[in-house]
């Protein structure tokens, strides 16, 4: 029996031996290996390429942005032209190479994806990634998606849906107008909503704390259930009711469309949108 076990244990470490010497060969022998093992640091000094694109979308066209390892800053005009600025960092050229950045995009939509590419099995397990920052110049009159993002989510003023799925970073919409959704999100989220339509607001798996900024002329009905905080308010004429623990419900203005909140690990702040008019009006108010 002992002689068996020998045997079994002799030719798996064989197998095993064979696997890494291919493995070796394939990548450009051991040299390869021992820089995807160090962290790609045989190369002197950071690696860097940026992208830059620009195209025209017609009004209410749709922007995804996806799969980025990094930060993804929006800024949003009244113009018709999307520009995309994308930054990518890494310990070298061999480490940017093991991630690609695709970018396609017609009159009516525009996506922005980052994949893993090609690589060999010990490059993805042990190498390190390239870094992605995506700056985009948008119209204001899309809709935006924005999933599967390793970074911060911070958009300006969007004349339309706004959807967030899978973030680990804090979540800042200057403002939405229309449906909303957002999951998945490891971070704090802060949304100025200008009107919330039939399609409400969908608010669930949030590992943070959610202001909900308001435009004095929505009316919705807020439910909230499966909360680890609280759902606290400062607008006016608005009434939260905590009929259990963990569930709260508010009528927001005359009621309306539905804001549904679940699995929040955090509170949820109710306020007034910020407007031009508001800033002035508080000023004046600290000022008297």
């Amino acid at each position: 029996m002992k002689k068996l076990i020998l045997v079994v244990l002799l030719v798996a470490i064989a197998g095993i031996a064979g696997v890494v010497r291919s493995r070796a060969k394939t990548s450009g022998g051991i040299r390869n290996w021992s820089q995807v093992v160090n962290g790609d640091k045989s190369s002197a000094g950071d690696a860097r390429e940026e992208i830059r694109k620009t195209y025209e979308l017609s009004p209410g066209a749709r922007v995804e942005v996806a799969g980025i390892n990094g930060g993804v800053k929006i800024e949003t005009s009244d113009s018709k032209t999307a520009e995309v600025v994308v930054e990518r960092t890494g310990n070298s050229q061999e480490v940017l190479a093991r991630r690609k950045v695709t970018i396609d995009a017609t009159a009516d939509s525009l996506t922005v994806r980052a994949d893993n590419a090609d690589t060999s099995f010990f490059a993805r397990i042990f190498g390190s990634n390239p870094t992605e920052h995506v700056t985009l110049r948008l119209p204001r009159a899309i809709s935006l998606v924005a999933r599967g993002i390793n970074g911060s989510v911070i958009a300006g003023e969007i004349d339309g849906a706004v959807e967030v799925k899978g973030v680990n970073g804090k979540v800042d919409i200057a403002q939405a107008s229309g449906a909303a959704t957002f999951k998945g999100i490891n971070g704090n989220i802060a949304v100025a909503l200008k009107q919330v339509d039939q399609g409400g607001v969908d608010i669930s798996g949030i590992n943070g704390n959610i202001e909900l900024r308001l435009n004095d002329g929505v009316n919705a009905n807020l439910e909230a259930h499966g909360m680890n905080g609280n759902v606290v308010s400062d607008l006016p004429n608005v009434n939260v009711d905590k009929s259990r623990h963990g569930h709260y419900t508010a009528q927001i203005g005359s009621g309306g469309s539905s804001i549904n909140a679940s699995g929040i690990n955090g509170n949820i702040h109710l306020t007034r949108m910020m407007t031009a008019s508001t800033t002035s009006d508080r000023a004046k108010t600290k000022s008297d």
